[in-house]
């Protein structure tokens, strides 16, 4: 019996493996095809056989070669990629079955295989790995393909560290920041590490889920084999058909993937089609084939800018983490594509010279998978499942992981848990898996008994517990062995985003993402994040389900926090209504907002309302994305050039024409790959990543505008108060009060012109209108607010209100007051007022913004 998991899947885009721990050292078992690795591929016969794997990969070449007889695009009963789309709702139809699989189904038969291949004993906990850039929409959804996969208990790990712990383990180096590259079949990602005495810490992720040796692969078609069909053949008509070319592309794109893996490792590759291998005749009659001689200086013009990307992302993590290339102690090597000549160069010009090649790239994240599942226990559920209760149960307590040397091991007798007679006397003797150390018997019962281990330098170490009785008989017991992993320890699992709210910010009236302070990108988990200061935008009415709270939560990426919420996943929302509530809660009532997340993302979310002194608890569950239409994603991108354009007329930056050409590219992108749902969810992620550094630049083009403001306005301020000293007609101002406020404002202009807050600044303005405003109506007496209540009464119709309704009722109460002769109650109804109208409304009818 198994404590501890012990077995690692990497779930591949393109390819799939699977590990377990075997006598303390991680082991790749190996497929049905005697391969470290399985594609992740299934097809559905016409028998409704499912066949999963290399003849699975080998039935969609053939799929995809008889589509050039007809041009014509079969319903396909085999897929691959579908990683691409977990946590999306895209379905893929299978014709032979008669019925839609989701992602997540075709995921749970790649794990199933996997599963297949341990004969010897029943697997019902895993570790999976995903891509550091993985949502938590995306890992749910993995959650779910291993429940459907017959997985009881499943943990999650992310790739590159997965990766960091198949080296570290043997590794010289146990100090020092480690970079993991990570190019894998379909994602990108990047993890900066640091080691101190073999304890490992993630520092900072990055990444991105549309860029891997797909593209190298589309490359190779696009830019060598299609431009050379083209000049030796006839054939136009089928370039300038979208449906005809594609069809011609996946039908060549395993020529592409065979010669990206030759010039990994050779100098030179010819790519080379036997007549008949592509079945149709150009527009002369003639069959079309493939001889083109590829080296590595076209291969570097081919690849290069596919893997600047990646090393771009890699120069922004170490840049805002105050890293550079040189002061890495090692960056480790992942995927397949990592073998590339042309990449190894490009990494050591560009980042380091520390290359290490010490690990299979190709199987490195299942072995690293392996070994962290040995770390982790089983569950109570699954463990009492396997317990043969004729054997003595134990109970074996130990550190997973360690860096010392010496550990001591927990042991007792579970009586309870042991069915038979248990002799009088029992003595355990725990050996190591080499048999060059053992403890010796010590005698043990129902209470703890510690026993001292030695353990051998950076490895896994394997003990044997054998037990007897006081004559030297054997006796059975489970669990029979443990596992400690000397030499790393991985830490703890870390936020790879911030866990925001959408909160509606007055000063920048927009819908803006803000980080829970606790939450924020990098947290080690379990985590807890908290927001005060929120306030209720209407009554919520007890037992009234339709007065509603919406609380909505989203992930956002580093540079996210104060854009648009939209443009980063959601996650899901919290809703609470009346029937929730004991009593009446009134506008503008505080909210604060607790949030805890536990390791495996899981969320539980607490809401306080200090005015009732009351907290409502709900658990955040994870929703599914949906997908996107080609029409919606047409119309998005009108819009995000729209915003460009009107950012390069205020602020004409290279940065603004950088996204101009971005966001051009995405639109051939869409006219290329916006047939599947696999293209319209990569173009989708690529115009966020736009849009949100379009709300980055608009913050910093308006930041100009607000500094001019802040400036204006406390001058304007400056100049009164100077003309009443010079006039000496104070009026029963406080003068030496608002001295100390015009220096209060100075210091605080000063530090928010450093930051270039535009928050701030638009706060600090608000502060400085309305001593503007108060010191103007001092100097005027009521007839102030007479004056300005009559306007806005006349004006009613044409002002823009947040809150018509209310504004009508303080409107009558302020025109009752005046004609009652009440004029000293006019001010705190002013302000309400003011305070339900539009800012630039509210700015033309006072002259300065007064809330």
């Amino acid at each position: 019996m198994r404590t501890k998991i012990d077995y690692g899947i990497d779930l591949g885009t393109t390819n799939s493996a699977i590990a377990r721990i075997e006598n303390g050292k991680p082991t790749i078992k190996k497929s049905d095809m005697m391969m470290d690795t399985m594609p992740s591929c299934i097809t559905y016969n016409i028998k409704k056989d499912i066949l999963i794997g290399q003849s699975a990969l080998g039935k969609l070449k053939t799929d995809r070669t008889n589509a050039l007889k007809h041009f014509r695009k079969e319903k396909s009963n085999t897929y691959i990629e579908f990683k691409r789309t977990i946590g999306n709702d895209s379905k893929f139809l299978s014709s032979n079955m008669g019925k839609e699989f989701s992602s997540e189904d075709l995921s749970a038969e790649v794990l199933m295989k996997l599963k297949s291949f341990i004969t010897d004993e029943a697997v019902k906990s895993i570790v999976i790995t995903v891509p550091a850039k993985f949502t938590m929409v995306q890992k749910d959804a993995t959650v779910r393909a291993g429940k459907l996969a017959g997985f009881e208990h499943i943990e999650l790990l992310q790739e590159p560290i997965a990766a960091s712990m198949a080296y570290g383990l043997n590794s010289d180096y146990k100090d020092g920041m480690w970079l993991v590259y990570d190019f894998g079949g379909g994602t990108f990602d990047a993890a900066l590490i640091k080691v101190e005495d073999g304890i490992m810490k993630v520092i900072d992720t990055e990444g991105d889920n549309w860029l891997g040796g797909k593209n190298l692969d589309e490359a190779i078609v696009d830019q060598i084999i299609l431009p050379y069909m083209e000049k030796t053949f006839a054939i136009n008509d089928i370039i300038n058909d979208v449906d005809k070319k594609e069809i011609l592309r996946d039908a060549v794109k395993f020529y592409a993937e065979e010669c990206k893996i030759q010039m990994s490792f050779k100098d030179n590759h010819n790519i080379l089609t036997d007549l008949g291998d592509l079945p149709f005749e150009d527009e002369n009659g003639e069959e079309p084939y493939i001889d083109i001689d590829i080296n590595q200086f076209i291969m570097e013009n081919t690849f290069a800018p596919i893997f600047q990307k990646s090393i771009d992302i890699c120069k922004d993590l170490l840049k805002r983490n105050n890293l550079k290339g040189p002061q890495l102690a090692t960056l480790l090597l992942v995927g397949g594509p990592t073998y590339s000549p042309i990449l190894r160069k490009m990494l050591k010009e560009q980042i380091t010279d520390k290359i290490n090649t010490s690990i299979d790239p190709m199987t490195s994240v299942a072995t690293g998978a392996a070994l962290f599942a040995s770390t982790i226990s089983v569950s109570e559920e699954v463990m009492e499942q396997s317990r043969d209760t004729t054997k003595l149960q134990l109970e074996i307590k130990h550190e997973a992981t360690t860096v010392e040397e010496e550990e001591m091991v927990n042991i007792k007798i579970l009586n309870e848990k042991t069915e038979g007679t248990i002799p009088d006397k029992v003595f355990a003797d725990v050996v190591r898996g080499d048999k060059a150390w053992s403890s010796g018997k010590k005698q043990i019962s129902g209470k703890a008994t510690l026993v001292d281990i030695q353990l051998n330098m950076g490895a896994s170490n394997t003990f044997e517990v054998i037990l007897y009785d006081e004559q030297g008989n054997k006796l059975e017991c489970q669990p029979n062995s443990f596992n400690i992993l000397q030499g790393i320890n991985p830490g703890q699992a870390t936020l790879p985003y911030h866990i925001a709210l959408e909160i509606t910010d007055r000063i920048q009236g927009k819908d803006i993402l803000t980080a829970l302070k606790g939450l924020e990108k990098n947290q080690t988990l379990p985590a807890t994040g908290v927001t005060k200061g929120l306030k209720t935008q209407k009554d919520i009415r007890p037992g009234m389900a339709s007065d509603e709270i919406i609380i909505p939560f989203y992930q956002g990426d580093y540079y996210a926090e104060g854009t648009t919420a939209i443009h980063s996943t959601h996650i899901n929302e919290i809703k609470i209504n009346g029937e929730d509530l004991p009593s009446l809660l009134p506008a503008g009532s505080d909210v604060e907002i607790t949030l805890k997340v536990d390791r495996s993302e899981q969320m539980t979310a607490s809401i306080f309302f200090p005015y009732l002194n009351h907290t409502e608890q709900q658990t955040v569950e994870i929703i599914q994305g949906k997908s996107v239409s080609k029409e919606w994603l047409e119309n998005e991108i009108i819009k995000a050039k729209k915003i460009a354009k009107r950012l390069q007329e205020e602020n004409n930056s290279k940065e603004v024409g950088k996204i101009i050409g971005n966001i051009n590219g995405i639109a051939e992108q869409l006219e290329h790959k916006g047939g599947g749902d696999s293209g319209k969810l990569e173009v989708q992620d690529n115009l966020l990543k736009e849009l949100r550094a379009l709300d980055k630049l608009d913050s910093e083009t308006e930041w100009l505008k607000v500094e001019k403001e802040l400036k204006d306005n406390f001058y304007d301020l400056d100049e009164l108060l100077n003309r009443i000293k010079s006039n000496g007609d104070e009026g029963g101002l406080k003068m030496e009060a608002i001295d100390t406020h015009m220096e209060e404002f100075r210091v605080k202009i000063e530090q928010i012109i450093k930051e270039k807050s535009v928050i701030h600044a638009k706060e600090l303005i608000e502060e400085i209108d309305r001593l503007d405003f108060n010191i103007r109506d001092i100097l005027a007496g009521p007839q102030m607010d007479i004056s300005l209540i009559n306007n806005i009464n006349s004006n009613f119709s044409s002002t823009n209100w947040k809150d018509s309704n209310k504004a009508r009722t303080l409107l009558n109460q302020a025109i009752q007051s005046i004609n009652s002769g009440n004029v000293s109650s006019l001010r705190p109804i002013l302000i309400q007022i003011l305070d339900v109208m539009d800012r630039d409304d509210a700015e033309k009818v006072t002259g300065k913004l007064t809330r």
